[in-house]
């Protein structure tokens, strides 16, 4: 489906939703007339939309990744955490809100909840380094990690962003060293870890708080070594073949399952998770929760042989 068709499809859908809008402001008369009209706009809304998400090809689910609507760490927290309670700071260079690290309540279970966050109006996005973690991130989300080890809580990881900071500034405070600290501690991590992919997976930057006994990953989003535009950028010296690397990279939840990276993709609502942002909350604390009623009953020893194991085996393929 080319881009151009998928513009005219979101096109009418917004116009058929400012249609029920219409129709739900008019005045009462004729009330049932205008309910059966709304009703019939939002079958053919529906259809519209299922018909849209499965002709997406690759590139457009990561534009849905990086949807400025798409429900980010920070909104999840507040529908699905209670009593949470923030942890800041590294203790040597300062608190980077690129990482949010805090204790809370998923249902009757006390977690520790980490997710890499964006921030949506420009000001936060800023503050947040637009969801490019530093050093200080990673090391701040490994003290806490060891402090749920201490206190034996579980940690919930949520995924999202395009990439470690690679700055100069970053590189001089050892974010290489963070990252592959941060992946060699977690492989031994004595308690149970569960990562989520909600938009975008990014190299390293995912890594670093993406090693786990359970990995996951949204329908409409994405996990990748590289962006498809940085792809693009290295084979064909400029960005404007991003769709064709996106393609090439075979970095959608599909794919991914397919090939045994995840070990689940989680359906997001109708029209993706920004259409329903509660929706996907809900879908999402239940799957956490089952992920921790899997994990609670497992022997910490083999846990952790475990996901050792499944990581040394990602990437291994045989040639016939």
């Amino acid at each position: 489906m080319s881009e151009k068709t998928v513009a005219e499809l979101e096109n009418l859908i917004l116009e058929i939703e400012h249609q029920i809008e219409d129709l739900q402001s008019a005045s009462s008369n004729d009330h049932l007339d205008r309910g059966t009209e709304i009703q019939h706009l939002r079958e053919r809304r529906e259809r519209l939309q299922v018909r849209l998400c499965t002709k997406l090809t690759p590139y457009d689910i990561v534009k849905l990744a990086r949807h400025p609507l798409r429900p980010l760490s920070a909104d999840y927290v507040n529908m699905m955490i209670d009593d949470f309670v923030e942890l800041h700071g590294d203790k040597r260079f300062g608190d980077d809100k690129a990482m949010i690290c805090g204790l809370g309540k998923i249902g009757k279970e006390r977690i520790l909840f980490i997710g890499q966050q964006k921030g949506k109006s420009t000001k936060e996005r800023i503050a947040c380094n637009f969801g490019m973690p530093n050093p200080e991130g990673y090391r701040k989300a490994l003290q806490k990690m060891k402090l749920a080890e201490k206190f034996h809580l579980p940690v919930v990881t949520l995924i999202d962003t395009p990439g470690a900071n690679p700055d100069i500034g970053a590189e001089e405070r050892g974010q290489a060293h963070a990252i592959a600290e941060n992946i060699y501690e977690m492989c031994r991590l004595k308690t149970p870890i569960i990562n989520i992919v909600i938009g975008e997976g990014g190299s390293g930057g995912a890594l670093g708080i993406g090693i786990g006994d359970k990995f996951a990953i949204l329908e409409y989003a994405y996990y990748s070594v590289i962006s498809p535009e940085g792809c693009a950028a290295i084979l064909w010296k400029n960005a404007e073949n991003a769709p064709a690397s996106a393609m090439a990279l075979q970095l959608t939840a599909k794919d991914l399952l397919r090939f045994g990276v995840v070990d689940e993709v989680i359906p997001e609502p109708l029209g993706a998770a920004h259409k329903n942002p509660k929706a996907m909350a809900d879908i999402l604390k239940t799957q956490i929760t089952k992920y921790l009623a899997e994990l609670k009953g497992v022997p910490m020893n083999d846990l952790i042989a475990n996901r050792y194991a499944r990581y040394r085996k990602v990437g291994k393929y045989r040639e016939e």
